[in-house]
């Protein structure tokens, strides 16, 4: 049994042992285009042709692995990957005896202790420089020097399983070709992978250094190789390193070496040892259907008839089964067949009779996905745990995946050309596993804040804020054909008219009783399931907000509130359907006497804040505490132009607009905000950077349209036009300023929090709770004794907090 792993340098004769072959030759192919012995495509590195067998293992190409060949450099190289520890190891050991002679790579001992010998420090230059006072150590030098070292002293330097001297090149592993595969183009010619290019280099630069060598050519000459080779050898290890410059293509692009294969997104680690590429899944665009449940999604019919799921045939449904494979090749139908041998058949019209027969207990059919199968389904990238949950299929002749609305925000999903991928389970045990821990209704809490994430949006909430305002009454008929639509059987009042609220009620589970205030602030009372005062917004039924959704799931259930929310959100679009709703340029129009108000409104606060800037200049400002005289002006002016004039506008707004669609979508919290409607109708208000006034720009002033030193609201970025009016230009400049400020600090933001999340989950990954509830790592060393310190789920708290009150009145009721 394997216990464990030791990671260590390859000794030459490891390397040696290793190898196939011995590269001696730059050339790659012969006149006939036959890979040349002793050449890199040595065909004893392994096959990359099929038909061909490998000439070191006899095996063909896909059970081939490859197999390792080695250069023997005429002159020893850094290993430029190891170029820090190799100056650590200089800078603690004798040059002289090799013995440690320093605790650490920052002490400086100039004597050694042993050998009595001085030492002057050894300077590093990025990237395999070295230097033993001023003079440069070559690469043999620095081997001579490893060389001593005793093996009684590699403890303390670190090192274990190996020598330090084989930091130093002089054997180069030469890759198997599996590991760098030639390509045949078009036009019938051949192109070589980048790494064969660069180890063509090493060998003709080694060669020429040989030849230069025995030819007695002056130092300077061997000098430049052996500095050309030592460059190459780098470069085919890290092809980015900082102090030389990256080798090329002739076509001017870097080459791909083999630290450029493993790190990055795109290396081997992130984009193959821990990429998920699966099969059994599919991907396209998303579209909203307020007609399913939210936890349905609709599957186009195409996808549906190519994913399978495999269905093992019993006694009990082989007749179901042929007829699945009798109704090839329409959906439903079956795929392939899999014989208990393990062979599998691909089932075609031509003989689905023959296979209907053929088929017995123990074959495995797989089916077209069918409604009400189980998948998951994910949106990328996935941040938290509602990401990814599991839905009913719902098969749609449509071509895109369908969802309803209210399901999206956990995905952080929109419709505006997003995709998202599906996951059909193979096995019992994971769509058991699916159905019992991650449906929606499951994850109608959010863990983050204890609310529910999944709720009505938009036209929902505007539909039932409209229908249960007080003056809403419906004929009896039409309230019973839109409970029909939405799916309710219920039993109204015997009268002719039904009010919205008694509507609404229909849908209440019984007994429920409640108060809380709506958005407006005014109350909302429910009692045994009756809608008695107040309207239906978004504190009701919305998405983190709504306190029935919350109520709901908490004490009947996340079943019942999944079948609320489904019947909610059906009810406020059957509404609208009948009701009609539409927003236009009138709604947000304002009557002469508003606009006269607000402009004279802003004339104040303008000849206020031209006060200010007259006090501050004479001297007389009034200086807020721990502030200077021009961050006092700036407070006070803010004070003035955001917050007091803002707040009249909008007292002027309230009360100008009637009860239009534009302020019925704002005041239920549907979409928008009386803030949007104040800054389309009347007035923009103060653009911000940074918290502050507009104060960059030119020298001394902001635009180039004001004069130096003007400190006027208009000079900093106070727009007095709302965007129905449009803005002047260099408004619309400083409204582009705010704007872009606030994209700029999104876009870091999300990379940021990406990478530091990333960076935790590889430090996380591998604790876990144990039914102790200890959190334990892989070692089973315990790092929490309760888990978050309080043993308190989040999902289970009221946003965020315990309501200890609430908890005690229902244990006493």
């Amino acid at each position: 049994m394997i216990r464990s792993i030791d990671f260590s340098l390859m000794s030459p004769a490891m390397i040696k042992k290793l190898a196939a072959v011995e590269i001696t030759k730059a050339e790659l192919y012969d006149n006939d285009g036959f890979p040349l012995e002793g050449g890199v495509m040595d065909p004893r590195l392994g096959v990359i042709d099929p038909g061909l067998r490998c000439r070191t293992c006899g095996l063909t190409m896909g059970s081939c692995f490859g197999h390792f060949g080695y250069v023997e450099l005429v002159r020893p190289v850094i290993h430029v990957l190891y170029s820090k520890l190799i100056h650590k190891i200089l800078r603690m050991t004798c040059h002289s005896c090799g013995r440690v002679i320093a605790t650490s790579p920052t002490a400086s001992v100039k004597k050694c202790g042993y050998c009595g010998a001085e030492n002057k420090p050894v300077r590093f230059e990025k990237p395999y420089t070295f230097y033993d006072g001023e003079t440069q150590l070559t690469p043999t030098d620095i081997r001579a020097i490893l060389e001593k070292i005793p093996d009684s002293d590699l403890p303390a330097l670190g090192i274990s399983g190996g020598r330090p001297e084989w930091l130093i090149i002089t054997l180069l592993p030469i890759p198997p070709v599996i590991m760098r595969p030639s390509i045949t183009l078009e036009t019938g010619e051949r192109s070589e992978d980048d790494l064969t290019h660069k180890m063509v280099d090493i060998i003709r630069i080694n060669q020429r250094l040989k030849e230069n060598i025995e030819i007695g050519a002056p130092d300077f000459i061997i000098s430049d190789m052996w500095e050309l080779l030592q460059y190459h050898v780098a470069t085919f290890y890290d092809n980015e390193l900082s102090g030389i410059p990256a080798a090329r293509h002739r076509s001017g692009r870097p080459l791909k070496t083999l630290a450029d294969r493993l790190k990055s997104k795109e290396g081997r680690f992130r984009q193959n040892l821990a990429g998920k590429r699966v099969n059994f899944s599919a991907r396209t665009v998303i579209s909203p259907d307020p007609c399913i449940s939210i936890n349905e999604v609709g599957v186009p019919l195409v996808i549906a008839k190519e994913l399978t799921i495999p269905v093992t045939v019993t006694e009990n449904n082989i007749e179901a089964v042929r007829a699945l494979i009798m109704n090839t090749p329409a959906w439903p139908s079956v795929n392939y067949i899999i014989r208990p041998d393990g062979k599998k058949k691909k089932v075609a019209p031509d003989n689905k009779e023959e296979i209907s027969k053929e088929i017995a207990p123990g074959y495995i059919v797989e089916r077209h996905l069918q409604n009400n199968d189980i998948v998951l389904f994910n949106r990328q990238p996935s941040l938290h745990r509602m990401s990814i949950m599991a839905h009913r299929v719902r098969v749609t002749p449509w071509r895109t995946f369908t969802l309803n609305v209210s399901v999206v925000a956990p995905y952080n999903a929109d419709f505006d050309g997003d995709e998202m991928n599906l996951h059909v389970l193979q096995t019992e045990e994971a769509r058991a596993e699916a159905s019992l821990l991650m449906e929606v209704q499951k994850h109608i809490r959010s863990p983050r804040f204890g609310g529910p994430i999944i709720g009505c949006e938009q036209d929902h909430i505007s539909g039932c804020y409209i229908l249960t305002a007080d003056d809403t009454v419906v004929p009896r008929e039409t309230a019973f054909c839109l409970l029909s639509e939405i799916g309710v059987v219920a039993d109204l009042p015997a009268k002719k008219t039904i009010t919205g609220k008694e509507l609404f009620s229909e849908l209440l589970p019984k007994g429920l009783n409640i108060e809380f205030k709506s958005k407006a602030g005014n109350k909302v009372i429910i009692r045994d399931g009756k809608l008695i005062e107040g309207r239906i917004d978004t504190k009701a039924i919305g998405r983190e907000t709504g306190k029935l959704i919350d109520v709901i799931e908490k004490e009947y259930g996340p079943d019942e509130a999944h079948k609320f929310i489904d019947r909610v959100s059906l009810l406020g679009i059957k509404w609208l359907e009948r009701t009609g709703f539409t927003i236009g340029l009138d709604d947000i129009e304002l009557p002469p006497d508003a606009t006269d108000a607000i402009k004279a409104r802003i004339a104040e606060a303008e000849a206020a804040v031209n006060s200010l800037i007259e006090n501050y200049r004479a001297g007389k400002i009034d200086l807020l505490a721990g502030l200077s005289a021009s961050q006092s002006l700036e407070r006070h002016i803010l004070k003035v132009l955001a917050k007091e004039s803002v707040e009249d506008i909008g007292k002027i707004v309230n009360n100008a607009f009637k009860d239009n669609c534009a302020i019925r979508m704002a005041r239920s919290g549907a979409r928008g905000s009386m803030t949007h409607i104040i800054q389309l109708s009347a007035v923009v208000g103060q653009a911000r950077m940074l918290g502050e006034r507009i104060h960059r720009g030119y020298r001394g002033r902001t635009l180039s349209h004001f004069a130096v030193g003007d400190l006027s609201p208009a000079a900093h970025g106070f727009i007095v036009h709302g965007f129905k009016t449009g803005l002047s230009p260099f408004e619309f400049f400083f409204d582009a300023i705010s704007g872009r400020e606030s994209l700029m600090d999104k876009s870091l933001r999300t990379r940021h929090s990406g990478y530091l999340e990333r960076r935790l989950m590889n430090a996380l990954q591998d604790l876990k709770i144990e039914y102790d509830g200890t959190i334990r790592d892989n070692r089973n060393v315990i790092i929490q004794f309760v888990p978050g310190e309080d043993m308190i789920d989040p999902a289970k708290s009221d946003w965020g907090t315990l309501d200890v009150r609430a908890i005690v009145q229902s244990v006493l009721r």
